[in-house]
């Protein structure tokens, strides 16, 4: 078996115009003061890398891992969670979603869609320049509108958008794939890929392709009720990223999975940071660990209550604390007789 690297976190929901949180070099020492030895960085935002340069350029990213090095830092992955979103995005979003791309491709989704994909490209290329082999982030959505049946959908609907939104991504994974790099998506509400079912119809769409991977993060599959222990037991292949994530389900009388519309401090099913939620973090430790995941445990911040400082210092340690070094030899190995089949056939009384 192999053990889980870690502590990570992802730098994206921590970036902000004061320091130290709006420089690589600030928020770099923000964290390794936190205990972090790895950090995931959100490839949208120029504060944190030139994704252009990194893909063109092995001496810059040679040099910005230097520079994290020297800080006791190493770069987990590259995440492209926005740019994923825009691979395919149904028109009913188009306004909200204009805020992830430049302005030059504002209010033009076939442009924005372009950049988004060269976006992706790119950070296979840079991903491979830094000597990574995971990269994170969306599938998008084109069917997420039509997610509850009412009024029923034409028939194929949904089969139309799982093959638009393959062939939309094909492309970009062949390349990530002649790169050495896999993308794995985050299964998350809001996305056509959100739980095992629809990773399966992606996955079909796309023939099987070797570089469509998943990023696990159980606090989606929390708040939807999904057995997110048994999801690692059917994906384990799958998965080559772990976003480590806390949330809870309290569902009431009057709110369930759906929540009502309410605000993230009053949803039935709400984020939490590590150890106030209920996911059940040394199980899936275990398990991922059984099955030789050997990837970055990063930590996503996201916390209706609590605020980011103090969860960003306790993230550090839970992390730590759950790490499991695997074992190098059996328990019982002191009792151990060795192999002779003479002796075995003798004690089967054969």
């Amino acid at each position: 078996m192999k053990s889980i690297k870690g502590p990570g976190i992802f730098l994206a929901q921590f970036m902000g115009d004061e320091a130290p949180f709006n420089s690589l070099d600030t928020i770099a020492d923000y964290m390794a003061g936190k205990g972090y030895k790895g950090i995931q960085l959100p490839a949208w935002d120029g504060r944190i890398i030139d994704l252009k340069k990194a893909a063109e350029s092995k001496t810059y990213c040679d040099e910005l891992k230097g520079k994290l090095g020297d800080k006791g830092l190493e770069i987990t992955e590259l995440s492209t969670h926005l740019q994923g979103q825009l691979v395919a995005s149904h028109p009913t979003y188009n306004m909200m979603y204009d805020a992830f791309a430049p302005k030059e491709v504002h209010g033009n989704e076939q442009a924005r869609r372009e950049w988004a994909i060269e976006q992706c490209k790119l950070a296979a290329i840079a991903s491979k320049n830094l000597g990574l082999t995971s990269h994170v982030g969306f599938t998008g959505a084109l069917a997420w509108p039509f997610l509850y049946p009412w009024p029923q959908r034409p028939a194929g609907l949904i089969e139309s958008a799982f093959k638009e939104l393959a062939a939309r991504w094909k492309p970009i994974l062949d390349v990530y794939d002649e790169n050495g790099v896999d993308y794995c998506y985050e299964l998350h509400p809001g996305e056509d890929v959100f739980d095992g079912t629809t990773f399966e119809m992606f996955l079909d769409a796309l023939d099987g392709h070797s570089r469509a991977n998943i990023n696990y993060d159980p606090s989606h599959f929390v708040l939807q009720a999904l057995d997110y222990v048994q999801f690692i037991d059917f994906y384990h292949e799958r998965i080559k990223a772990f976003h480590v994530k806390d949330a809870e389900f309290n569902p009431t009388g009057k709110q369930g999975v759906y929540s009502g519309y309410a605000g993230w401090a009053d949803r039935a099913g709400r984020f939490r940071s590590l150890g106030d939620g209920q996911v059940d973090f040394k199980s899936i430790f275990s398990k991922l660990s059984q099955y030789d995941y050997d990837g970055w445990a990063v930590l996503e911040w996201e916390c209706c209550i609590k605020d980011s400082d103090q969860g960003a210092s306790e993230g550090a340690p839970f992390i730590e604390d759950h790490l499991i070094q695997v074992v190098t030899r059996a328990f019982d190995d002191f009792a151990a007789t060795g192999a002779n089949e003479e002796v075995n056939k003798k004690v089967l009384g054969i």
